[in-house]
């Protein structure tokens, strides 16, 4: 399935993809897509409704996050070889964990506004996993088992707060709107293999970033084992895994950051597209 939130911000109702790519509306079964509603049994019985008896959704909506009240918004540092390779950074040992603020969260073509005083201001199209059930201690074997589904995230980035204001990478990713979700919640069982997932992204209709999960340094499976060692991963938990090379600031000879005006359209295979408006904040 291809699940949705879709409306005003605030008022977003409970959709679905039917068949033919068409909304239909989920409010008289669900209240909402969160963590209520991920669980394998929940998606089991949204997957027994026949589509065709729900209400068609008209008009082109506003897609909202796929994900309600998200708990955590947890984020993979240099997790592709080839952009680890563009940064000049070491292979890390162990998966780079750092946290996004759940406030970032917004709609998948919902405005990227950039802070008062960015300068650097980056892209990073990555695969987002959303947790369906507890996940603690969890065998990479049995990890996929957890996984309610898979979305497209733009983990947009401001790098001089990110790497010069003294701290954690939180600094520089957490500002509003840096966390665009979607458009969808693509169930696990149509995702035949997340570390097979071609990715783009391009600003103003150039080619910036162009990859495939299959060059992760840690694969879904083996981030949700070691995080779920440290801490219980929970139903509604959205988990960014890092992004393949082409980001601005690994542009030679000069970095090349997003500026008022600019337009980023993200791709991952079967999941759907993303497309921003860069706005700054006054």
């Amino acid at each position: 399935m291809k699940l949705v939130r879709y409306g005003a911000k605030g008022s977003e109702k409970p959709g679905l993809l039917d068949a033919n790519g068409d909304l239909r509306d989920l409010s008289e079964h669900v209240e909402d897509i969160g963590c209520d509603t991920l669980s394998d049994a929940s998606l089991a019985r949204l997957a027994a409704i026949d589509a065709r008896h729900l209400p068609l959704v008209q008009g082109s909506p506003r897609m909202g996050p796929c994900v309600a009240n998200i708990g955590k918004f947890l984020c993979i540092g240099l997790n592709y070889s080839d952009h680890a390779a563009e940064t000049g950074a070491d292979i890390p040992a162990h998966p780079i964990l750092f946290a996004k603020a759940t406030s970032a969260v917004v709609g998948a073509n919902d405005d990227v506004s950039m802070p008062r005083g960015s300068t650097h201001t980056d892209w990073e199209v990555e695969l987002g996993v959303v947790i369906g059930k507890t996940a603690k201690y969890v065998s990479k074997e049995e990890a996929l088992d957890y996984v309610a589904g898979y979305c497209v995230i733009n983990d947009v980035s401001e790098r001089y707060f990110q790497n010069h204001l003294t701290g954690q990478w939180t600094k520089g990713k957490s500002c509003d709107t840096f966390g665009p979700i979607g458009p969808w919640l693509v169930t696990r069982d149509e995702v035949s293999d997340p570390q097979n997932l071609s990715m783009s992204l391009d600003v103003n209709g150039r080619r910036m970033q162009t990859g495939n999960t299959s060059t992760m340094i840690f694969t879904v499976a083996e981030i949700i084992e070691h995080l779920s060692s440290l801490m219980s991963l929970h139903a509604g938990d959205v988990i960014s895994t890092g992004t393949p090379p082409g980001v601005g600031m690994g542009i030679k000879p000069k970095p090349v950051y997003l500026k008022r005006g600019d337009t980023m359209e993200l791709t991952i295979q079967g999941l759907g597209v993303q497309r921003q408006s860069v706005t700054e904040d006054l």
